[in-house]
């Protein structure tokens, strides 16, 4: 089993003929579906009691492109975030910021704001979204409040 944050290779293909061999990245629309996605979640993050405090850097911007280039990666676009920052170890990059259930919860209510935004087929959709639960559950490190 592949953890959440681990780099994959080929993502299983999702459709049968000529899209067959095509990656998920490729499917739902590639670069311009993951900026979407991210733009639309830190839209919500930037006015977020809870979560904006978790982000240190005044602008975003920082924080946008690495999610993009990580979740591009994932899913089988570009390694540039191999590339600029090396493996992505999830767990490791956040264990300095307190994430409990309630920030977990919150991150998914804005990346779900960010999954409906691209209208994608419900097969995609739901693909993308059982990732990100779990990736979301995978980094809870604290049940403080």
């Amino acid at each position: 089993m592949t953890t959440p944050g681990a780099p994959r290779g080929n993502q299983p293909n999702l459709l049968q003929g000529s899209a067959a061999g095509a990656s998920f990245y490729d499917l739902v629309g590639g670069h311009e579906t993951f900026v979407k996605l991210v733009d639309t979640f830190y839209e919500g993050v930037a006015d977020d009691p809870l979560l904006r405090p978790m982000y240190p850097e005044e602008d975003l911007g920082p924080a946008r492109h690495r999610l993009t280039m990580f979740l591009e990666q994932y899913w089988g676009g570009p390694g540039t975030y191999s590339a600029e920052r090396g493996h992505p170890r999830l767990r490791m990059r956040h264990v300095p910021f307190k994430v409990n259930p309630e920030a977990r919860d919150r991150w998914l209510h804005h990346m779900r704001a960010g999954v409906d935004a691209l209208g994608l087929a419900p097969v995609y959709e739901a693909t993308l979204w059982d990732y990100l639960e779990r990736a979301a559950h995978s980094l809870v490190n604290t049940f403080d409040g």
